[in-house]
């Protein structure tokens, strides 16, 4: 076990030197980040990974998060990112937030029980991301036993860990001193699975909100949607229409005032205009039945009113029409 100083500017390379050839031995290392100390170990080495969990008193049902050097990372770790993600990163990295993506299937590593995620962040201090570019991803959990409060300078990790620990970086104090939060992406909406050191209130004036899902889409009492409703109601207008006799015996009538509605689209919040129909919101409701998103046709009651002809002769005979009328499904 070795303490190395990195405050002073003269001998900071030889102690990230000494880091970077322990990381590469698949020892373990403790580290300065703008949160607190962590211990760490090659992400890509499951015999690190097991000796860091071994370290803390943890099992593999709490697999370590990864931080990262570099932005371009994320993409090379992580997968089927909701549209935020990057916004959140670019925003909020360096920095207290710790991301909890889809991890990429062509990763050959083993963290644990991640059940396919991975938790990344990219700190916000000078040592940390020097030594994360010389050594790639680390694995890394705050430096202290399971349970135990996070150490917020390089002795407090040294008395819980120990000779665990092959090389300490002492930065100083921890800057912050507060652990990251930890904000779920895998799931909709997200969740803040940890609160720490960066607020939901922060998360939301950079995305805004994510963690709300969507107004359902509004339906009639008898539980149609309102686009299937007013669908009915030009049906309706068009048969009453087309059923009019012509008052000239030898034409053929018309279908007149046939009603075509523009489809509109809903914003998920508010009810659609009076005379539009509305197409379905993909989430988090389940579309309506129908080819190319069309609404499911209305159901029909039987056709009454049928006209009989008049028991009085009269020189041309007038022909009354069928009536017909839907109502919602």
């Amino acid at each position: 076990m070795t303490v190395h100083d990195t405050q002073n500017p003269e001998s900071r390379e030889d102690a990230l030197a000494a880091a970077v050839d322990a990381v590469r031995g698949g020892d373990l290392i403790v580290l300065p980040t703008d949160t607190v100390y962590g211990i760490g170990a090659d992400a890509f080495s499951p015999d690190a990974v097991e000796a860091l969990l071994e370290a803390k008193g943890r099992g593999r049902d709490t697999p370590p998060p990864v931080l990262i050097g570099d932005h371009a990372v994320l993409l090379a770790l992580a997968a089927d990112l909701p549209g935020y993600v990057e916004d959140l990163a670019e925003a909020l990295w360096p920095g207290a937030l710790t991301l909890i993506l889809t991890a990429q299937r062509s990763l050959t590593w083993d963290l644990g029980e991640t059940r396919g995620t991975v938790a990344l962040r990219m700190p916000e201090d000078e040592v940390a991301l020097e030594l994360l570019r010389r050594t790639g991803p680390l694995a890394v959990s705050s430096a202290n036993r399971h349970g135990k409060p996070a150490a917020q300078s390089v002795l407090d990790a040294a008395t819980q860990l120990g000779d665990s620990v092959e090389v300490y970086l002492d930065g100083g104090p921890a800057r912050i001193g507060a652990s990251s939060t930890i904000l779920d992406t895998t799931v909709t909406p997200a969740e803040i699975v940890r609160e720490g050191a960066v607020t939901k209130e922060q998360i939301i004036a950079v995305v805004g909100d994510i963690f709300t899902p969507p107004a359902p889409e509004t339906t009639d009492e008898d539980g149609a949607d309102s686009g299937d409703a007013r669908d009915a109601e030009a049906d309706a207008a068009d048969a009453d229409s087309s059923a009019a006799p012509s008052t000239d015996a030898a034409e053929v009538a018309t279908d007149e005032g046939s009603a075509v509605l523009d489809e509109g689209a809903l914003d998920g919040t508010t009810a659609p205009d009076a005379d539009q129909a509305t197409s379905v919101l993909d989430l988090p409701s389940e579309p309506a039945s129908g080819t190319d998103g069309a609404p499911d046709a209305p159901a029909e009651t039987p056709l009454d009113g049928v006209g009989a002809p008049s028991p009085a002769p009269v020189a041309r005979p007038e022909s009354t029409g069928d009536g017909s009328k839907s109502t919602p499904g």
